[in-house]
């Protein structure tokens, strides 16, 4: 009797085993992808991003590896688990100066047939060309960075003045309102930057270099004219009339909070940043100046043009990822249109397909983006070259040598700095 009653349990029990192993089976055949990103700064957002992938690619379990915020920190994380060829690695994000890098250690695999020339396209052309190495694509641009200048619009205002369109304008204009506010009892400084020894600085000073018709390094001839006399007038103008002239002698120790402080502290009148000032700066928590900023593209000197120092991220995919095609679906639907309007509107992100600059929620959300596309559309890439860390380490040390002390002699440091820089390049060779 005890036994006939453990039969209807086995039985049913029998019956149920496909359906326990179904299910399992359906579990081990999801397709794992590892993607490895920074800490981000508004993470609900991301997490909004990732549940609406993993929702609608069932068959794709998607593993986040959180990195640090700092991009050399994140630099360092990921390529030690590039050199080490890991397995557990399928996608990961890219500064806009790693594409080169990455492509020449053989890191990054090469998106030939998977983003056709259709689809890159419809990008910023300056964000293609960041990820472009010897003729192939490494990476899709995600969102853009690009320097901007920031001013004081009541001031301008109060005492007449356009936003300058050239360098020599704006330190004018920034002399005359300084001395006007000193009237006034007010004490105020003419401009903001980032003139520390860091990236920073080959950014903003690469803004001069170019709008003075200078390059870092020739792109047509890849020739290092760092040491040619557009640049080291640029420099010069930097050295002599920005340091401690109408920017305070502080701003040689200045990153981009340093720098962005003293402007939203009502303490400048011109400010250097990337776009994510925008929001700072107009928020009455935050800003002693909100609802009297401007923003406009930045200046250039008499006979060049306006140009600004490309930054932002691209997402790339390993070479020695296992799982190359559902790596490629995560890539197209994060850097797709939808998700860029998501994070534009929701993180303040500036998108790298043009369509979202005229995307009416976009604009409503980020008014600035209107004004913006056209400083997109001038940014420039620094070179591009596998060994940029150690040219940006020559740069870095050089800039920073010359723009801090009033009796350096530039025209010699930017020859012996352009000499270094020809000895790194040749390794490349």
């Amino acid at each position: 009797m005890r036994l006939r009653g453990i039969f209807p349990t086995v039985l049913f029990l029998l019956l149920l085993l496909p359906i326990f192993l179904s299910c399992t089976s359906s579990r081990e055949e999801k397709t794992v992808i590892n993607f490895v990103t920074w800490k981000p700064n508004i993470p609900e957002v991301w997490d909004e991003i990732y549940e609406i992938f993993e929702r609608e690619n069932p068959d794709i379990k998607l593993i986040r590896q959180i990195g640090p915020h700092s991009s050399t920190a994140f630099h360092d994380m990921l390529t030690q688990k590039l050199k080490n060829q890991s397995t557990d690695l399928d996608v990961f994000l890219m500064d806009v100066i790693w594409p080169p890098e990455f492509a020449a250690a053989g890191w990054a695999m090469p998106l030939e047939g998977l983003f056709s020339k259709e689809e890159r396209d419809k990008f910023l052309e300056g964000t293609i060309l960041a990820n472009t190495y010897r003729g192939k694509v490494y990476g899709v641009p995600l969102f853009i960075d690009a320097g901007v200048l920031y001013y004081r619009k009541d001031l301008l205002e109060r005492y007449g003045y356009q936003p300058p369109e050239t360098w020599e304008d704006l330190v004018e204009i920034a002399e005359a309102i300084v001395e006007k506010e000193k009237k006034r009892g007010v004490e105020i400084y003419g401009y903001s930057g980032q003139f520390k020894q860091y990236e920073g600085l080959v950014c903003d000073m690469m803004e001069f270099i170019l709008s003075n018709n200078g390059w870092i390094i020739e792109p047509s001839s890849d020739r290092v004219t760092i040491g040619e006399p557009p640049a080291v007038e640029a420099v010069r103008f930097v050295r002599d009339r920005i340091i401690g002239k109408v920017a305070p002698r502080g701003v040689l120790t200045y990153q981009e909070p340093e720098s962005l402080d003293l402007f939203i502290q009502g303490k400048a009148v011109f400010h250097r940043n990337w776009p994510y000032a925008w929001k700072v700066s107009g928020d009455p928590e935050k800003s002693r100046i909100a609802g009297n900023v401007g923003i406009a593209k930045l200046p250039h000197f008499r006979g060049g043009k306006s140009y600004s120092t490309l930054g932002g991220w691209q997402v790339g995919i390993s070479s020695y990822s296992p799982n190359r095609e559902a790596a490629w679906r995560f890539v197209r639907f994060l850097t797709s249109e939808r998700v860029q309007k998501l994070i534009a509107l929701r993180a303040g992100k500036a998108p790298t397909r043009k369509s979202l600059y005229t995307d009416p929620d976009v604009l409503e959300a980020n008014p600035h983006f209107k004004e913006m596309k056209e400083v997109f559309l001038s940014a420039y890439p620094r070179p591009r070259s596998p060994l940029y860390p150690a040219l940006s380490n020559l740069l870095q040390r050089y800039l920073s040598r010359v723009i801090s002390r009033p009796d350096s002699d530039i025209q010699r440091e930017a020859q012996e700095t352009a000499g270094k820089m020809k000895e790194v390049l040749s390794l490349a060779e």
